[in-house]
């Protein structure tokens, strides 16, 4: 199985503090994997690193063998905030269509039918203004967006915070539904139990480095716990390796 990302002796620091040190991590393409850690582990920073967006940093990074920063964008398609669409095309004028418009023009990759077959399934409109969609549907747009790229790998950060529990179940369903069999997406939730049933394995960072990867099967079988479970014992250090 070739490997997607390779990740060599990164590091990151943001005003003189260390957030990442020494960083290794080689994923296989084709999973679905979580990225877990507690708030201000470094991973959003990690995400933003392998998209080439945060830039002051030292050590080697390779998406699907592409190393260099700015050719490394085409090969990852990562969850953006909608706010500097409302921002760009005004705040009460911003509509669908309009970020829409912007991706296709933007992303030779993007798949406009990919695109509405999960808009159609996720109930998205192009005509309904970005000022008046819930949190549910705005993170509904974002995760039909990024999925439309045809790319790589994938990167999902928090794409269920703030989203109710029957929007959350219906993006769910779409990762799973529309994920290709070649592409790799890394996830980062909060909902570690409701995201668990995706995943193929796990990727811990705990002070500042990456504290565990583990494979799904290997967690239930060696230890008999839920990902859940697992990753609360490794941050609580009560793991038993025996």
């Amino acid at each position: 199985m070739s490997k997607v990302l390779e990740i060599n002796k990164l590091n990151y620091k943001k005003n003189n503090k260390l957030i990442l040190n020494d960083i290794n991590l080689s994923l296989d393409n084709g999973k679905i994997i979580g990225l877990l850690g507690a708030n201000g582990a470094g991973k959003t920073t990690l995400m933003r690193l392998i998209t080439g967006v945060n830039a002051k940093s030292s050590g080697q990074i390779s998406v699907a063998g592409v190393e260099n920063k700015a050719a490394r964008k085409s090969c990852v398609s990562a969850t953006y905030s909608l706010d500097g669409f409302s921002k760009s095309f005004g705040e009460k004028n911003a509509k669908v269509r309009d970020v829409l418009k912007f991706y296709i023009d933007i992303y030779p990759d993007f798949s406009f039918e990919k695109y509405q077959e999960m808009a159609k399934y996720l109930e998205i409109s192009c005509d309904d203004k970005l000022v008046d969609l819930s949190t549910g549907t705005k993170e509904k747009l974002v995760i039909a967006l990024t999925l439309a790229r045809q790319v790589p790998l994938y990167l999902l950060d928090e794409p269920l915070n703030g989203v109710d529990i029957m929007a959350r179940k219906k993006i769910i369903k779409s990762i799973i539904q529309w994920k290709g069999d070649d592409s790799t997406i890394i996830i980062s939730s909060h909902y570690v139990k409701e995201i668990s049933s995706l995943l193929d394995d796990v990727v811990i960072l705990k002070d500042q480095k990456v504290y565990q990867v583990s494979p799904v099967e290997e967690i239930q079988s060696k230890y008999h716990l839920g990902i859940e479970e697992y990753y609360e014992k490794v941050y609580e250090g009560g793991l038993n390796d025996e």
